[in-house]
């Protein structure tokens, strides 16, 4: 043999169409069709802190740890030297990565101060029994973790509440909680929820507390490229806030797909909605809030989504929903019926084994510019 087999294959992209020896000759893949980039936050594990500053939507602030040491977990315990519960009650700005691999059985919720990365790339770490509360609390980022088996009334995997902002929550698995996988409430806002993968559970995620609570009317969350894999309801339920749903899938819920309570407004864009036994997508749930005289609920706005298997979904299409360019200029979305997007949405969710991105600390001193977004400037709107 004087060459290498398929040594021309990669003189130029598309060259290794038709090249393939043997019966599989003939397979040209994509050759004559257009070239299709998966650029959804592509750039986040250039380094470790890449990703500061970098979610889509209204999370788009949130710098967590940026300019604070690096700080390695070195133990599975629950509490002391070397936990991950003592690195997130420190007061100071850290980047938190893990040098073990395993199961944190936690006994109580582990409580997460602000300006904090728990960083799970280049680990495999499952928090089981409790979750973690961000109580109070600003600029933090969760990625590449997993939730388990948490226990308990009122536990939840992550709970968001009270006046917590600018969260960021991307590539987590959640599953299997006695109350939800992710509550936002109590006044918490400008949180995006990014690539998580949600399964077994009966409540996914809780936006805005109860119609009591009108202060939740600052509530803003973004939920982008996450997969509800058979959870039964709340992907989400919303009360108050504005929601903007975009490039999600959704399959096999056991009562609704998405529920507007009293004065939501929820943007659902370009998301996928395969239904199982249940066929209905949206549902529209009258509450009173607490200082108006009567009851409604929230509206939906359905834009390019696309419903499979029977599924029922009516939007309201009603001009007082927001959009959300009046936020944010820029989020990266693709057809719902791209060939490629429900894929993706099923492989790509939740944890990803991935080697730890080399801390490059150079970025400390890098600025997050979000100077063209709308809204550079606003925290809450009230109406």
């Amino acid at each position: 043999m004087e060459a290498f087999p398929y040594a021309d294959v990669d003189s130029s992209l598309r060259a290794m169409a038709g090249k393939a020896e043997g019966f599989g000759r003939s397979a040209v893949g994509g050759l004559h069709g257009s070239l299709h980039s998966v650029t959804t936050l592509a750039d986040v594990d250039s380094s470790l802190r890449a990703m500061a500053g970098k979610a889509e939507g209204f999370g788009r602030s949130a710098v967590g740890g940026l300019h604070g040491s690096l700080h390695s977990v070195t133990t599975l315990a629950d509490d002391g030297p070397g936990s991950l519960r003592e690195a997130c009650s420190k007061t100071e700005p850290l980047w938190i990565v893990f040098d073990v691999s395993g199961v944190i059985h936690l006994s109580s919720d582990l409580s997460v101060s602000s300006f904090k990365t728990i960083d799970g790339r280049g680990s495999r770490i499952k928090l089981r029994g409790r979750g973690l509360r961000l109580h109070e609390c600003e600029n933090v980022i969760i990625c590449n973790l997993e939730f388990e088996a948490g226990r308990g009334r009122d536990v939840d995997g992550i709970q968001i509440r009270p006046s917590s902002k600018h969260i960021w929550i991307d590539r987590c698995s959640l599953s299997d909680y006695d109350e939800g996988l992710i509550d936002i409430t109590r006044q918490s806002t400008d949180i995006t929820v990014s690539r998580c993968h949600f399964k077994n559970q009966d409540k996914a995620m809780l936006i805005g507390a109860d119609p009591s609570h009108f202060e939740d009317r600052c509530i803003r969350v973004t939920i982008h490229h996450c997969f509800f894999d058979g959870t039964r309801q709340r992907q989400p339920r919303v009360r108050f806030g504005k929601v903007h749903l975009y490039n999600n899938y959704t399959r096999n819920w056991g009562v609704y797909a998405i529920c507007a309570g009293v004065e939501s407004q929820i943007f659902s864009q370009c998301n996928i909605y395969e239904a199982g036994e249940k066929k209905k997508v949206f549902d529209y749930y009258p509450e009173q809030a607490a200082d108006k005289p009567e009851a409604e609920s929230g509206v939906i706005r359905s834009e390019g989504d696309v419903f499979l298997n029977g599924a029922l979904g009516t939007g309201t299409h009603d001009t007082i929903v927001f959009h959300p360019s009046e936020y944010y200029s820029t989020w990266t979305s693709e057809a719902a019926a791209s060939y490629f997007l429900k894929g993706i949405l099923q492989t790509c969710s939740g944890y990803q084994a991935m080697v730890r991105p080399i801390d490059d600390c150079d970025l400390l001193d890098s600025p997050v510019d979000h100077s063209n977004d709308p809204d550079e400037n606003a925290f809450t709107t009230t109406n």
